[in-house]
């Protein structure tokens, strides 16, 4: 069964809005690169991918995805992260791909045999859409399509229920598939605290991102303190 992965990465200098109360316009282009390149990374290992597509408009996320090696596709009209992975699910019904599998790029700590498990039990089962729910429980951190076209991509708030009731009506099976290395994305400050606590228990994942948070700490340290 021919599987593709689809990345959308919107520009770095415009994501995680939510977290410039803590942290500088650099600062969260750094950390949005980092995690990106981990999810990337991982995805790189997951021996049941047959493909990966980047779908982005942003020249940084260009030039790393072409140093791994992977499919780019262009995301001219940047109109969100649904439309982007409608671009990547285009692609893969215009080249023969059976599925696809709908990854955000700040999920860094993604675990390849997690992602592998996930698809093989889908092929077992002949499940048409797999939800991955975020921590909260709400929202979608990974939503895996057979047929590419089983339901239209619909994220945000409220999505993981919303794409349960997408297949319903579309008469797709569907199952809600709790992966602990997806459960984490980076949207709020507390997002950002429950993934620095995280890494602090697993030394050896996302290792691009644990550089940038250590960048981040010295960078805080040695900051001037505010004149009172």
């Amino acid at each position: 069964m021919q599987t593709i992965a689809i990345l959308p990465i919107k520009s770095f200098g415009a994501a995680k809005q939510r977290l410039a109360g803590l942290l500088g316009s650099g600062a969260r282009q750094a950390l949005v690169q980092a995690m990106f390149q981990d999810v990337l990374a991982a995805l790189r290992h997951v021996p049941e991918l047959d493909a990966i597509a980047v779908v982005t408009a942003n020249p940084a996320a260009e030039r790393a995805a072409h140093g791994e090696g992977v499919l780019l596709l262009a995301d001219d009209r940047e109109a969100g992260h649904s439309d982007a992975a409608t671009i990547g699910v285009r692609y893969a019904l215009g080249n023969g791909f059976d599925r696809v599998l709908l990854v955000p790029g700040d999920t860094p700590l993604l675990n390849p045999d997690e992602v592998g498990g996930l698809l093989r039990r889908a092929e077992a089962d002949v499940t048409d859409v797999v939800v991955v729910p975020d921590r909260h429980g709400t929202g979608t951190n990974a939503l895996l399509l057979c047929p590419p076209a089983a339901i239209e991509p619909a994220f945000g708030p409220g999505s993981c229920e919303r794409h349960q009731a997408l297949a319903a009506a579309a008469g797709a099976s569907c199952r809600v598939d709790a992966l602990p290395s997806l459960a984490i994305d980076v949207d709020t400050p507390e997002d950002l605290a429950e993934l620095s606590t995280l890494l602090q228990g697993c030394r050896t994942e996302a290792s691009v991102t644990r550089g940038a948070l250590r960048q981040l700490d010295r960078s805080r340290a040695h900051a001037p303190a505010a004149v009172s």
